[in-house]
């Protein structure tokens, strides 16, 4: 079953988060992990700045997570993770399936470069790597993502109409490497 998650649910969707994120361990550049990967106070920055949260759950148990935050005239994939022991049967593209239709016309990704099978996940579900030149625009115009990040991250995208120049707040991607 797929829900929209609260606050009340960070606990939850943290132990999602810190269980999946292992397999970025010695994938991502060393300087770009830290542990945990993600902390209780930056899931709470996460949601404060509009990151909406949905789940997987079944028999009472959260078993992936993705979030999405509208930014300016696009919507931002944020967040997705799948319990490891729960990858690899579908319900992350269940998730995302669900949450496109909350999404604008453009969805936006942005993930590790390293992380290859990220990547073909959003590939086989009609997103696009960007070039080199628009993922930096992308990573400046949506996200605030310190330059080491910028260098170690590719954006994806749906086909959508170009993103209006629209003044509006950035996002962080949480990292500080």
């Amino acid at each position: 079953m797929i829900r929209q998650l609260s606050e009340a649910d960070g606990p939850a969707i943290l132990e999602v988060i810190l269980d999946a994120a292992t397999a970025y361990r010695g994938v991502i550049p060393a300087d770009c992990w830290q542990e945990p990967y993600m902390s209780e106070a930056e899931l709470r920055q996460e949601i404060a700045a509009g990151v909406e949260f949905f789940g997987w759950e079944e028999h009472a148990q959260l078993l992936g997570v993705m979030g999405l935050q509208h930014v300016r005239d696009v919507t931002l994939i944020r967040h997705a993770y799948t319990r490891t022991a729960h990858q690899g049967q579908g319900l992350g593209g269940r998730l995302l399936a669900q949450l496109r239709g909350r999404g604008r016309a453009r969805l936006l990704v942005g993930t590790w470069a390293a992380a290859a099978w990220a990547i073909r996940f959003y590939q086989q579900r009609g997103f696009s790597l960007v070039g080199p030149e628009e993922k930096d625009r992308l990573l400046s115009t949506y996200w605030t993502v310190p330059e080491r990040q910028r260098q170690a991250s590719v954006v994806l995208s749906t086909p959508g109409r170009p993103e209006a120049q629209v003044v509006a707040p950035r996002t962080r991607l949480g990292r500080t490497c």
